[in-house]
């Protein structure tokens, strides 16, 4: 008996579609990949360029890499950038995970309350926050009879960083509690003093959590113009600079920044990288 074979014919029109919906999505994410690497390609390209004006290549230079040094004013900026940054990083990451550890620990109300009260910052715009902050340290100058931003500007930029930033690390760090719930309880039961089971069981397994968070941060952070120029008198960030600086491209000021964006990309990119071939030699030794 011969077997029949039952031929299916696709219509053309099906396989139109098809081929039409693979272009689509294609240019679809070459778009994106366009709008978002092409920047970050002129800001490398202008870092190089010995034009002072940007955008134009009539050659290749790196002196203004070595002009981040010698340039006291952007030195000075990029110093005061980094320092609050990792200041401020640390202290909320610190804060929010302690932050994030007590508010599981509150019954379900509360705990919807707090979640609340801790979203209310990520939610407010820049310039609502900048200028309750601006508010708080005018009051408190009065108080105190001394101006705090004009004297104190350093502290209260790290405050303002440190308030913005550890919204962040609560959020992060909330999920991964969500998951271990009981773990706290059997660490006590197992003998664990409070402190033991903090530090040997509750920690290590929301370390995740706690390195995302500290990513967002330093992200927060590094990058901040609004609230730091509300706040940090007559010190500079980067951002803070950059904007006092963006209208006058004399002397190679654009060219500087953009080799300062370029470090900071090229150390992104290094991590990233890195990280990633981390993971992968860890799947690798697992199989």
């Amino acid at each position: 008996m011969m077997e029949e074979r039952i031929r299916v014919e696709i219509p053309k029109s099906a396989i139109a579609k098809n081929v039409a919906k693979k272009i689509a999505i294609a240019l679809f994410f070459a778009v994106v990949l366009a709008i978002t690497y092409i920047p970050i390609l002129v800001i490398a390209l202008t870092s190089f360029s010995t034009h002072t004006s940007g955008y134009q290549m009539p050659g290749v230079t790196a002196k203004w890499y070595g002009m981040l040094i010698t340039n006291k004013t952007l030195f000075k900026a990029i110093l005061f950038t980094l320092e609050i940054t990792v200041l401020s990083t640390i202290i909320s990451t610190i804060f929010g995970t302690f932050s994030a550890i007590g508010i599981n620990a509150l019954n379900r109300k509360r705990r919807k309350q707090m979640i609340m009260l801790n979203n209310v910052p990520i939610l407010n715009a820049d310039i609502v926050t900048a200028a309750f902050l601006l508010l708080i340290f005018q009051v408190l100058s009065i108080v105190f009879q001394v101006n705090l931003i004009s004297q104190y500007g350093k502290l209260t930029t790290l405050i303002a960083h440190v308030l913005f930033s550890t919204p962040y690390v609560v959020l992060s760090v909330l999920p991964k509690l969500s998951k271990d719930n009981d773990l706290y309880d059997a660490a006590l039961d197992l003998g664990c003093s409070p402190k033991e089971a903090l530090d040997k069981v509750i920690l290590p397994n929301i370390r995740t959590g706690i390195f995302s968070g500290a990513l967002l941060a330093f992200t927060m952070s590094i990058d901040d113009f609004i609230i730091t120029y509300f706040v940090s008198g007559s010190q500079q960030n980067f951002s803070t600079w950059l904007y006092g600086n963006l209208k006058q491209q004399r002397n190679g000021q654009w060219n500087q920044a953009c080799a300062y964006n370029t470090i900071l990309m090229g150390i992104t990119f290094v991590g990233i990288i890195a990280y990633q071939l981390i993971q992968y030699r860890k799947k690798v030794e697992k199989k």
